[in-house]
């Protein structure tokens, strides 16, 4: 059982460092500086950071109207659901 408390672990690095990355690109943003590109910021979310990117999305106000990337994210949410609900039902059956 040491496998839940380090996919714990793990999701949570995951969440806070894709907060953090919504926040580096959101005070680029302000300054004129180099941007975080939003692949890289949807990759994170895909890993598993999505709790974080929504947010930080809704915290800092940042990528909340630029669409496709609202899509996508919330695709990527979706499938992540998707794949949990299916997990539990089939942990349940075994």
């Amino acid at each position: 059982m040491t496998f839940i408390p380090a996919a714990l672990g793990l999701y949570t690095v995951l969440n806070i460092t894709t907060f953090f990355l919504f926040w580096w690109d959101k005070r680029a943003a302000k300054q004129g500086d180099r941007r975080i590109r939003e692949r890289t910021l949807l990759l994170f979310a895909l890993m598993g950071g999505s709790l974080g990117a929504v947010t930080a999305q809704h915290l800092l106000r940042h990528k909340t109207r630029k669409q496709p990337f609202r899509g996508l994210l919330l695709a990527i949410i979706f499938l992540q659901f998707a794949a949990a609900v299916v997990w539990a039902f089939l942990a349940r059956t075994a």
